[in-house]
């Protein structure tokens, strides 16, 4: 490998330090190697102390009681909120806490779904018989399977933006598909699985032009570089905090003020409600309109505070450390014959997701490989099955890397993957 790290005061020997689980030895003693950061982030300490603070001395139901307790716990929420609407760019009363991207992604296409039964005030997001879909060859399932439900209940016709050889959109098919039909534009910003980082703006900005909304699934993006909603030119943008070195069970919805206030609920019961008799129910003002149920307060806390480790790096910083490390990835694997990365061979415009396969080795048997040298990758679609379909394959083997990840790391792939080949071929 010729290529080199080039940002020195980055050191994620350093970082790994506030990771106590990649210390671990596994297997027969072997270095953990963790290159599975695109299905979950590992957490660092100030993330598990902030949540273990929580519980320890403020533990309490947000938004309800009077107490001291109650009060602190509603606080910690609230200012979570606002630590995460900063972080992307927003406003705090644009963010919806959710339990996932999954549900984020589920609130729109439901809120959507219903708005044709939910009076005139929602007439503007309603989608019927005539009406278009458009969705991407590429998308997470999460980011597909909502919309072919809703194009299923309302008679919509869903179309979708084909893939290139190269993994990247087809963008001459754009003014074909972008039409005054279309209703909703749903994109990832990032693939999980040919790590290409789409031009949202170019895709938002067209739809627009047609008065068509999108929605952005950010769940690879927002952990990876610089995100500022506004300048993406989305309608919503869709989150984990998981994969953001954030806890599990909590996820992040923002969408443009203007459309959260003209947007049915979701999901009903306390929390969201303004006033309640027998016969009827008002409801809140967004984002308290779609966040029914205790608020998971301790979770929103973990991820304020895995926003202000992220803050403290600087996202360009881990950025530029993932660019770097996926140039030395994509030059050691394509020095390895019979080994093909399905996705970008250049970091331009892709994120840090290397999917490959090799030739004669099934990829679970690739990862099975991988796991007894102590690196661990993902096998499989990926929840994102069209795109081998696209390319043919049954599936791949997938390294992502992120800001704890080395050199060493990369080499460790390498090595593992020629393995592989002496191992089976």
């Amino acid at each position: 490998m010729t290529a080199s790290l080039d940002n020195a005061a980055f050191d994620p020997e350093v970082i790994k330090k506030d990771f106590p689980i990649l210390g671990r030895r596994i297997r027969d003693d072997a270095r953990l190697v963790y290159l599975d950061s695109a299905a979950t982030s590992q957490k660092p300490l100030q993330v598990l102390d902030a949540e273990r603070d929580f519980y320890l001395h403020h533990n309490a139901a947000a938004h309800r009681g009077a107490h001291q307790l109650a009060e602190e716990a509603t606080e910690g929420y609230e200012s979570a909120r606002e630590t995460v609407a900063g972080f992307v760019g927003a406003r705090a009363d644009e963010i919806v806490f959710t339990r996932s991207a999954t549900e984020s992604i589920n609130l729109v296409a439901y809120a959507m779904s219903n708005a044709g039964r939910a009076g005139e005030e929602y007439a503007d997001l309603r989608v019927g018989p005539g009406d278009e879909i458009l969705v991407t060859e590429m998308e997470h399932h999460a980011n597909l399977v909502p919309w072919q439900q809703l194009a299923a209940r309302t008679g919509a016709t869903l179309r979708w933006v084909p893939l290139t050889d190269d993994g990247r959109l087809d963008a001459t098919t754009f003014d074909e598909l972008i039409g005054e039909r279309t209703r909703l534009v749903a994109v990832t910003h990032q693939s999980n699985v040919l790590g290409t980082v789409n031009p949202v703006r170019a895709i938002a900005d067209r739809a627009h032009a047609v008065g068509a909304v999108v929605l952005v699934d950010g769940a690879q993006s927002v952990a990876h570089q610089p995100i500022d909603v506004a300048e993406l030119g989305a309608d919503f943008f869709a989150f984990s905090a998981h994969k953001m070195l954030g806890p599990n069970g909590i996820g992040v919805l923002w969408g443009r003020r203007e459309l959260l206030e003209r947007m049915p609920p979701f999901l009903t019961g306390g929390s969201m409600i303004e006033e309640v008799r027998m016969d009827r129910t008002t409801f809140l003002a967004p984002p308290q309109r779609f966040e029914a149920g205790v608020p998971m307060a301790p979770q929103a806390v973990g991820l304020a505070a895995a926003v202000r480790y992220l803050e403290a790096l600087g996202m360009e910083h881990v950025e530029a450390h993932e660019n770097a490390l996926t140039r030395l990835a994509l030059e050691a694997l394509g020095d390895i014959d019979g080994v093909t990365v399905v996705g970008p061979r250049t970091t331009r415009d892709r994120g840090a997701t290397l999917a490959f396969t090799v030739d004669g080795i099934h990829p679970h048997d690739v990862g099975q490989v991988l796991d007894d040298r102590g690196v661990a990758v993902r096998v499989g679609h990926h929840c994102a099955r069209p795109i081998c379909d696209r390319y043919g394959i049954p599936a791949t083997a997938r390294a992502s890397f992120y800001l704890y990840n080395s050199q060493d790391d990369v080499k460790a792939l390498a090595e593992g993957v020629r393995a592989a080949q002496r191992y089976f071929l």
